[in-house]
């Protein structure tokens, strides 16, 4: 993406005060923050949806591109990238939100796409009890499903122990903070910081000069629940920032789940209640999530490896296989009488077939009859 659309971007971003869905929509109907620009002059013509007061602001560009020039030497100097939705690495999960930030600011080396995102967040006074669960879990996730981004926002407590437990791990994770990338909060979490950036990153829409002021902690909450597939919550009181979160992700009709803990344990009441309420999906292992979220594809896979039934990268197929594997690409998730009708093979030879596939690693069996293309 050119620097003028990331300046221009920058400054709309300022100019529209965080009116998150307002900004976006004008940004989505005009194509870019460039555009923005050139048609401010007849913006309500071009988009009689934008507010008079929006439509007043747009006609001062001129601190806001100056603010924004400094931020991109800013950004130059310090190693960090520029994501508006124009470009590739920008989280496209977030693209799917009504008031996705229109700037994020990014330092590390993960991958924002990734397949499997998930974001676990909870509270920032972690009992023990939590503890085991995150270090458990992540452990456990990373035997069944070894390439997922861990997302949290780098705060005490659950937070950064799901950071930290990624980490050792060898999960990418990557921190959303509230603030601008010239500075780390809380301060002891400089470390875990600067880890991260080598092995995932860190993530915000602040420019720099931006303070952890108590406003910005809820804006960070949205992009932490949509750029993931899942929020899950570990720990939380009745009230607090985790429950937020699942909240907004429940909004963006994300997953979310919860571990229940002890009635009346102080920090499990958050949880219970969202338990009881049909507001998460109650998990108590790994394996509850992974199956829950249909991701048992690579733990089929994982296992094969295991038994040294090894999957191929370009595996080698004989014509009735190719003729399985065809089907299946053109319609997954088809039970055996339809494949039978769709490869015209006889059941008999057809059962073989998906035996040796399966061996493969290339398919696997559902309930019902059905079976299942690996991707």
């Amino acid at each position: 993406m050119n620097e003028q659309e990331h300046l221009y971007a920058m400054a709309l971003t300022r100019i529209s005060n965080f009116n998150f869905a307002s900004a976006l929509a004008l940004y989505r109907h005009c194509g870019s923050a460039a555009e923005v620009f050139a048609v401010r002059k007849d913006i309500r013509d071009v988009a009689p949806g934008c507010s008079q007061r929006m439509a007043d602001a747009l006609q001062q560009w001129s601190e806001p591109l100056k603010r924004a020039e400094a931020e991109m030497t800013f950004c130059r100097d310090h190693g960090i990238d520029i994501l508006t939705p124009l470009d590739a690495d920008y989280p496209q999960r977030l693209t799917e939100c009504s008031d996705a930030p229109i700037v994020l600011y990014y330092k590390g080396n993960g991958d924002l796409n990734r397949k499997k995102v998930v974001s676990i967040v909870g509270t920032r006074r972690c009992t023990v009890y939590g503890q085991d669960i995150i270090n458990s879990f992540m452990r456990d996730l990373k035997e069944m499903c070894p390439d997922v981004l861990i997302v949290s926002g780098l705060a005490y407590g659950v937070d950064i122990c799901a950071h930290r437990a990624a980490l050792a791990g060898g999960y990418d994770t990557v921190g959303v903070l509230a603030h601008g990338l010239d500075q780390i909060y809380p301060a002891r979490h400089r470390d875990d910081a600067r880890r991260m950036v080598g092995q995932g990153g860190l993530l915000t829409e602040f420019m720099s000069m931006t303070n952890a002021d108590k406003p910005n902690f809820v804006r960070r909450n949205r992009i932490v629940a949509g750029m993931a597939d899942a929020t899950i919550v570990i720990e939380s009181a009745a009230k607090g920032g985790a429950l937020i979160t699942a909240g907004i992700a429940r909004s963006y009709s994300r997953d979310v789940f919860a571990f229940p803990g002890a009635v009346k344990a102080q920090y499990s009441e958050g949880c219970n209640a969202l338990i009881r309420d049909n507001a998460a999906a109650l998990i108590t292992s790994a394996a509850d999530f992974v199956k829950a979220m249909g991701w048992e594809d690579d733990m089929l896979l994982r296992k094969a490896g295991k038994k040294g039934i090894e999957r191929q990268l370009f595996p080698e197929f004989d014509s009735d296989e190719e003729l399985v594997v065809g089907a299946l690409t053109a319609i997954n998730d088809l039970q055996i009488n339809i494949l039978t009708v769709r490869t015209g093979l006889p059941v008999s030879k057809l059962v073989a077939t998906l035996f040796s596939l399966e061996m493969k690693g290339v398919v696997k069996p559902l309930a019902g009859g059905m079976y299942h293309l690996i991707s």
